[in-house]
């Protein structure tokens, strides 16, 4: 499977996850309003920014899809990693937003205890959203997808949430009604904790930061591909749902040009083979001499 189609497999997650927002928000907010649940209430507001986020994050996949252009040489890959920054956004707004309602909560003079329905609706999503994650992890590792892995990542954060409305409702049945503003809170805190999670991948990976010890790997690989004597200079960033990897290797000076080339086929080679990665641009020098 190439790159524009791993990308078109991973809009499927997106219009999993769009379907599934659409349909739990609308029965968290009309159950969440019906029996008076804060924390209902505000799972079903996350769930209906997640439906912006996901739209977002499809979008961006449908970018990605374009071909390169001559404005875009590399292609439009980054577009997703763009959708996942603004995904990220609008995610740390609602959450804010949810915090602000759920302190307000504790100071109003009376809490009411919301009916058990809420309860049972609140694990009901939980357990769907617990499925779609599992859904979209998969997808994500199997096509490589940082876009599809930030879908995931909040749908695991919204069967967590709704977990723990779950929790703050039922313990508001026991003369604690202030759990369920409380669960409200844990609820902002951690779409807040998420969305900082996908800034920091996606802001690393548009400003070419890339992981050390991947890196340290991907060294280890190209080092013990015979005929590299040492490897002067290497280089990785994330370009999409691809890696690219720029390494200047030494091999011995007395090779001729078509030595030389076999060697860099290796490299390229083992690098798809042993970290699945396609792109890769090799420079060759010859061994600098010891004076």
């Amino acid at each position: 499977m190439d790159a524009y189609s791993e990308i078109k497999e991973g809009e499927k997650g997106a219009w999993v996850s769009i379907i599934a927002y659409i349909c739990l928000s609308a029965l968290k907010l009309w159950i969440g309003f019906l029996s008076g649940s804060q924390a209902l209430l505000a799972d079903g507001l996350n769930n209906t920014t997640d439906i912006m986020a996901s739209f977002a994050v499809l979008i961006g996949l449908k970018i990605s899809r374009k071909p390169p252009d001559h404005n875009h040489r590399y292609g439009h890959f980054r577009a997703e990693t763009v959708a996942a920054l603004v995904a990220s956004f609008i995610m740390i707004a609602v959450g804010i937003q949810v915090l602000y309602q759920a302190v307000q909560k504790f100071f109003q003079p009376t809490l009411e205890t919301p009916n058990m329905l809420a309860a049972w609706i609140a694990l009901l999503c939980a357990v769907v959203m617990l499925f779609v994650y599992r859904y979209n992890i998969r997808l994500a590792k199997k096509i490589n997808s940082h876009a599809i892995t930030a879908a995931a990542q909040d749908n695991r954060s919204d069967a967590l949430v709704s977990l723990g409305a779950f929790i703050g409702i039922v313990g508001s049945q026991f003369g604690l009604p202030w759990l369920d503003p409380l669960a409200a809170t844990a609820v902002g805190l951690i779409i807040c904790k998420t969305a900082w999670s996908i800034f920091k991948d996606a802001s690393t990976a548009l400003t070419d930061g890339f992981d050390e010890k991947e890196l340290d790997k991907i060294k280890q690989t190209v080092a013990g591909t015979p005929g590299v004597e040492s490897i002067k200079d290497i280089k990785a960033r994330i370009h999409g749902n691809n890696v690219l990897v720029d390494v200047i290797i030494q091999v011995n000076g007395d090779l001729n040009v078509v030595e030389s080339h076999d060697i860099t086929e290796e490299v390229e080679e083992r690098m798809l083979m042993e970290h699945n990665i396609s792109h890769v641009h090799v420079h060759i020098e010859p061994v600098e001499a010891i004076s």
